[in-house]
């Protein structure tokens, strides 16, 4: 993607999304969630959410996952408007990874993702015909855990079952990839497997688009073009990696002093000197 927003071919690609002064508050408090928030997020592009805990980034997941509504304002998803759109249609068309998904522990990998299929957390074995199943392997392939097909989802560890589950979600072949902190309680390998898996992605599915929220810069992978930083529920900036990912607005969006480094594509931030 160039930096003025066109393709290789110099056309502007499709939008998969788009926020247009959308708010969340929370009915029993009046709490603000997520305040005006416009956003755009374009076919092929892979965005980064950071910001402090409570700053509002799986809330906004949520909403482009079409699991909320906005309190006010428009969020269009596949170019369906949330609120005039089937919610569980939508969804169907979206892939999501999160840790907090429920799986069968017992339930081998090959298993797991095949539910991706259905989006369910049982498999529904009759709606597996031969084609859909060579799907299931196929992904496991393309996750490189091909090996782990027949492994119970229990005993895998923490960056197998992430890639075991990014399988899963690429089981409806969506055109939009949500990850919500993928990379959680991942040791230093199973973080860095989980990270190449997600480049590979990037680079062989170019229509793919991707957003993750994660809390560490070390956890971008190279893919990442485009970063928001959410600050109280409100968006500080968002934009392109090299423009957002500035020790001044690092600084801005976590509160204390942060020296921002980069190398070979991979991102490191850490406390800087007051």
């Amino acid at each position: 993607m160039a930096a003025n927003g066109k393709d290789t071919t110099g056309h502007t690609p499709p939008v998969v999304a788009a926020l247009d002064a959308v708010s969340v508050r929370r009915f029993t408090t009046g709490q603000v969630i997520l305040d005006d928030i416009d956003w755009t997020v374009r076919s092929g592009e892979h965005w980064a959410l950071l910001g402090a805990n409570g700053a509002g980034k799986t809330t906004l997941l949520r909403l482009i996952g079409a699991l909320m509504h906005p309190t006010t304002g428009t969020v269009e998803v596949l170019g369906h408007r949330l609120g005039r759109v089937d919610m569980r249609e939508l969804r169907a068309h979206i892939g999501l990874v999160s840790s907090a998904q429920k799986v069968p522990q017992d339930a081998a990998a090959y298993t797991v993702v095949l539910t991706g299929h259905t989006g369910t957390v049982q498999p529904l074995w009759r709606k597996y015909d031969a084609e859909v199943r060579e799907r299931a392997h196929a992904l496991l392939a393309e996750l490189e855990i091909k090996e782990l097909a027949e492994r119970a989802f229990g005993v895998c560890s923490g960056g197998q079952r992430a890639r075991i589950l990014v399988a899963r979600a690429l089981m409806a072949d969506p055109s939009l990839l949500l990850l919500d902190e993928p990379f959680n309680a991942l040791d230093l390998p199973s973080r860095e497997d989980l990270i190449d898996a997600m480049h590979r992605l990037a680079v062989t599915r170019t229509a793919l688009s991707t957003i993750t929220v994660t809390h560490h810069l070390e956890e971008l992978s190279p893919a990442i073009g485009h970063v928001m930083l959410l600050k109280e529920g409100r968006m500080l900036t968002a934009g392109p990696v090299e423009e957002v990912l500035s020790a001044e607005r690092m600084s801005e969006c976590f509160g204390r002093p942060i020296e921002v480094s980069r190398h070979e594509g991979r991102w490191l931030a850490r406390s800087g000197r007051r």
